[in-house]
């Protein structure tokens, strides 16, 4: 039996989200060698990032795992915007800086800049309240009057507001329903409990933007991630579980899958929101999981969990 997923997307629940970006900080990374650094730590090809566009990328230790993922956009030659979780930033920054000994960089944690973010199919009107100019697809970032303004393309459009002075705008939205954004379009939600857990293609990053190259050459944890890439090391992905369970789970716990009449754990928890009285997981799985098989949290929590479309086609 399937168990269909019929749920709607936030931007078609909530046509104008504004939301405080309070769980994100913002990171400045400058100096004559930015590029080259961050070129042999992350896992996105810096030298094709132009100036003014941005993608997710990763930082990850010498096994291939995955310490941090953020935001990164590139602002000149060689100044860069970290936009990254809370929860991530201290083991984030410090694995970062002790590989910047002996590099011309720095970084810097912006406090005194305000983080707004927009989505829906009114928040160009929003926006345009604030900004005189709205980027997109081909002008991502403009700066005017002490802001600027970032836009991402995701399969739920998003903009994002940088500015130095307060913004004098309502949200609509909580965190929680921004974080959903990120679930319903496959874009994993790492934790400090899950930091130093999984490699890149275990958590579907390289299926997303720029964020993983397998041509440039070295960086940090590049044989493994290249390995799992070519000899099909990798067995897990990233999918999205929905019902209406009333208990949230333990960030890492399994969840149970039905084979043939015994439940069986499985997985593991990566993140999740309640939104409306619906609880939405992120939990890592077999990549060869069908839409077909059924799930719960457990015996005590028996309400059916039901895998929700990713946006996009995994990798075979």
């Amino acid at each position: 039996m399937t168990i269909h997923c019929q749920y709607p997307l936030m931007t078609e629940t909530h046509p104008n989200m504004v939301c405080e970006l309070s769980h994100y900080q913002l990171i400045e990374v400058s100096g004559e060698d930015s590029e080259k650094f961050l070129q042999g730590q992350l896992t996105t090809d810096i030298s094709k990032l132009t100036v003014g566009n941005s993608t997710l990328t990763a930082h990850c230790d010498p096994k291939g795992k995955v310490w941090s993922v953020f935001r990164l956009v590139r602002v000149g030659s060689q100044q860069f915007y970290f936009i990254i979780r809370n929860a991530l930033m201290p083991t984030a920054l410090e694995q970062l800086k002790k590989y910047a000994v002996f590099s011309k960089v720095s970084f810097k944690l912006v406090q005194d800049r305000t983080l707004i973010g927009f989505a829906g199919r009114q928040a160009s009107q929003t926006i345009t309240a604030l900004s005189e100019q709205l980027p997109n697809a081909e002008t991502p970032l403009i700066h005017a009057d002490g802001q600027s303004l970032l836009y991402i393309e995701h399969p739920q459009p998003r903009w994002i507001l940088i500015s130095e002075s307060a913004v004098l705008i309502t949200p609509t939205v909580t965190t929680t329903a921004w974080d959903l954004l990120d679930i319903q379009d496959g874009i994993p939600l790492l934790t400090a409990e899950s930091q130093n857990q999984f490699i890149p293609q275990a958590i579907n990053l390289q299926l997303l933007e720029q964020t993983v190259s397998f041509h440039k050459g070295c960086y940090i944890g590049q044989e493994t991630i290249a390995r799992a890439k070519y000899r099909g090391a990798n067995k897990r992905a990233l999918f999205t579980l929905v019902g209406q369970s009333d208990t949230d789970p333990s960030l890492g716990q399994a969840v149970e899958l039905l084979l043939d009449s015994n439940w069986r754990k499985t997985g593991s928890v990566l993140n999740y929101v309640r939104q409306d009285g619906v609880l939405w997981l992120q939990v890592v799985l077999a990549n060869d999981t069908e839409s077909s098989q059924r799930f719960r949290l457990s015996e005590d929590n028996p309400q059916p969990l039901c895998l929700y479309p990713l946006p996009y086609t995994l990798e075979g």
